[in-house]
């Protein structure tokens, strides 16, 4: 599966985003996805996923209330609400997929990965 991540941009603080992701290859049901994203000067950061079996989705606890994740299976399509962005929230934000039905935290169970979209949030 290929992944393109977009919506990124600036934005004030308190402001809101809306981030998609792209799944071709493949359809996306087949896969649980997740977001990360990768602050200056820090490692990459589980943010948000959603199984492949569906369900509700998990949050990282630095967004949860603030942001949400949904997926549209039959366009191939994940997004992430980014709601009263704050500043710390200023990254390079990524899509990844897996086949494993698990969402995990850990980015090392991810296998495919988008190219980033960049996301300032200005105070």
């Amino acid at each position: 599966v290929q992944l393109q991540a977009s919506g990124g941009g600036l934005v004030q603080a308190g402001g809101s985003l809306r981030l998609s992701c792209v799944a071709s290859g493949r359809t996306s049901s087949w896969y649980t996805i997740a977001w990360f994203r990768r602050a200056p000067g820090k490692e990459r950061a589980f943010v948000a996923g959603i199984s492949r079996n569906g369900g509700s989705p998990y949050y990282g606890d630095s967004v949860k209330g603030r942001f949400t994740m949904s997926r549209d299976n039959a366009m191939n399509m994940v997004y992430l609400q980014m709601n009263n962005l704050e500043p710390e929230d200023t990254a390079v934000y990524y899509c990844a997929a897996d086949n494993d039905p698990f969402v995990r935290n850990n980015l090392r169970f991810y296998n495919y990965w988008g190219q980033g979209t960049q996301v300032t949030v200005s105070s």
